[in-house]
């Protein structure tokens, strides 16, 4: 899944990925995290996400990575967030207040320059990605951070053979077999959600579960 798929994705309106209300997961969970007023939240993959205003408003410092330049111009000027926009290397970097936005590619982007990320919230990174991007994720995501920092984590299972993603069906099990190595894994909730996402109905899954996983990251990693 090369970057042309997520701005093909974006160009033609795509997105039925994207929440118009604040995660409920996120509301109810966001204490886990156990973070103070000022932390800084990395937000891979972040699209748009009306999560991110949530965070804000909270008082957090949210740092999002984001590939689509149509997402990210999309979001500040539906939100009406003033900005500046300082072109690095390999991203251009959105900045507002207590808000970074890189458009780049996370996998690839320098964030060196970035301030420490002091907690992670993944509704829509893991799920976006095929089996065989996964490790390569979780690898990233744990040399970025410092030990101890905690991520929650939504995913999604289904029977993949009945739709094609993303978002894709992830179940517990490699959940716990690709963060294993280097976060601990703990599921907050679990909740059958098929009944309340009809559009998921309609494209003829049979069952669609949502679980919530609080993550704490434990041994050091390489560098990124």
């Amino acid at each position: 899944m090369d970057p042309e798929f997520w701005h093909e994705r974006w160009s033609r309106g795509e997105i039925g990925f994207h929440q118009h209300d604040y995660n409920a997961h996120m509301q109810s969970f966001v204490e886990t995290l156990r973070i103070k007023r000022g932390a800084n939240v990395l937000v891979p993959l972040c699209g748009k996400s009306r999560d991110m205003i949530w965070l804000l408003e909270r008082g957090y410092r949210v740092t999002g990575v984001e590939i689509s330049p149509r997402a990210v111009r999309d979001f500040f000027e539906e939100h009406s967030i003033a900005h500046g926009v300082t072109e690095l290397p390999d991203a251009r970097l959105f900045r507002g207040k207590h808000l970074d936005i890189y458009c780049g590619d996370f996998f690839t982007l320098d964030l060196t320059g970035a301030a420490r990320f002091d907690a992670v919230y993944d509704r829509a990174s893991l799920v976006a990605l095929p089996p065989q991007m996964r490790e390569r994720y979780v690898e990233r995501l744990t040399a970025l951070v410092p030990e101890d920092t905690r991520s929650l984590l939504v995913t999604m299972q289904y029977p993949q053979d009945e739709m094609r993603g993303p978002p894709f069906s992830v179940p517990e099990e490699e959940v716990r077999k690709i963060f294993g190595g280097f976060w601990t894994v703990d599921r907050l909730h679990e909740e059958d959600c098929l009944e309340q996402q009809p559009r998921f109905r309609e494209k003829g899954l049979s069952r669609l579960t949502e679980r919530v996983f609080l993550l704490r990251r434990t041994k050091p990693a390489g560098r990124a």
